[in-house]
């Protein structure tokens, strides 16, 4: 066993052994006074603590979010302000081109034409015409085509604008969200005889889940994530799994089946179960001194593309529920989708349901 591995052992030893003594320290007075048990009380002020941890995660990213985005559009303006003075000289050209044709300064080529005497002059007007023509068709095209392409910049522009409006106001929620639960937190650790143990288990807390816990749950993440991208394979080796009724499939995945399949892709899912209960699904798993619950449910998303889509609707870390923020960047770092066109290309996904103990999905041919 490596150093490192034994300092975090150490660490999370003295963190449990902590919280349990201050547990057991602040149970007795709270019970004589029959207010709430300490424990609950405790936990909550934990919980709170994770989560504007974690919350301050998701406005850091936005802010970067944000950022991003003003560098894009100042990048696109600048750019745009070059092809509109480009596109000036082309309007220019563009209209000298369509004066001559309204205004007869080209009959002069079709009167010569008409009015020759010899065929080799002729041919010669003709080339030479040929020749002004594709010019005149070079220099329309061109202006329309960097019209258009002035044009498509400006609703790119657009569409960067309200993605800006958009995290500007993502950005406050968060912020307001944050400093509400900064002054809820405050104000119950504040003038309470307790707040230093209090204090010092919220900082054991933090530096534990941000040291060790959230690796651990992004490497979970990130093994369904491939074993996700494995999942259309092993069902076309499981015909069993598979009903075909003409153009329409079901495939009905056992719970137990689930489980086998992902542990034959991983050995952590040694650790880890899988229910399908309540129209939900939550996997469970405890290694060492981390346990990690996820709950969630499955639906059919059509954008970008068609598939099965996994929602995480709650995430619990050692007892404790982390926020939307954390599930929400968890779910769009990590594909957990199941994509029926890697099975077939033109099945399409039409409903998923979980009932008594198995993930049923229905598909049909899409032509």
């Amino acid at each position: 066993m490596t150093e490192i591995n034994i300092r975090e052992r150490i660490a999370a030893a003295c963190f449990l052994l902590l919280l349990v003594s201050a547990l057991f320290i602040l149970r007795l007075p709270v019970l004589a006074e029959g207010i709430t048990p300490p424990a609950e009380d405790l936990h909550s002020l934990l919980e709170k603590s994770l989560s504007v941890v974690e919350i301050d995660k998701e406005i850091s990213r936005i802010q970067s979010e944000k950022q991003a985005l003003l560098l894009t559009m100042s990048e696109a303006e600048q750019e745009l302000a070059i092809k509109e003075q480009n596109i000036v000289d082309k309007r220019e050209q563009a209209g000298d081109v369509l004066r001559a044709y309204y205004m007869g300064e080209r009959d002069q080529l079709y009167a010569a034409l008409l009015t020759t005497k010899s065929w080799s002059n002729f041919f010669s007007i003709l080339d030479y015409m040929d020749i002004i023509i594709s010019q005149d068709k070079h220099t329309l095209n061109d202006y329309i085509g960097q019209y258009r392409e002035l044009k498509d910049n400006y609703m790119k522009l657009e569409g960067k604008q309200a993605a800006l409006a958009s995290a500007t106001q993502r950005l406050q929620e968060q912020r307001n969200r944050v400093i509400a639960l900064e002054a809820e937190l405050d104000g119950e650790i504040e003038g309470r005889s307790d707040s230093d143990k209090i204090k010092l288990l919220i900082e054991e807390l933090t530096s534990f889940w941000e040291k060790k816990g959230l690796t651990e749950v992004r490497e979970y993440f990130k093994a369904l994530s491939l074993a996700m991208n494995e999942l259309p394979s092993w069902i076309q080796d499981n015909k069993n799994l598979l009903e075909i009724k003409g153009f329409n499939y079901t495939i009905r995945i056992p719970e137990n089946k689930l489980n086998e399949f992902l542990r034959e892709q991983d050995d952590r899912f040694n650790y880890f179960s899988f229910e399908f209960k309540d129209d939900k699904i939550t996997a469970y798993g405890k290694r060492d001194d981390i346990e990690i619950s996820i709950s969630g449910q499955y639906s059919v998303e059509n954008e970008p593309v068609n598939g099965i889509l996994f929602h995480v609707d709650e995430l619990i870390f050692n007892g404790f529920s982390l926020p939307d923020t954390t599930r929400s960047a968890l779910e769009e770092e990590f594909d957990l989708g199941f994509y029926p066109s890697l099975i077939l290309k033109m099945l399409k996904a039409e409903s998923v349901e979980v009932k008594d103990g198995e993930l049923i999905i229905k598909l049909s041919i899409s032509f």
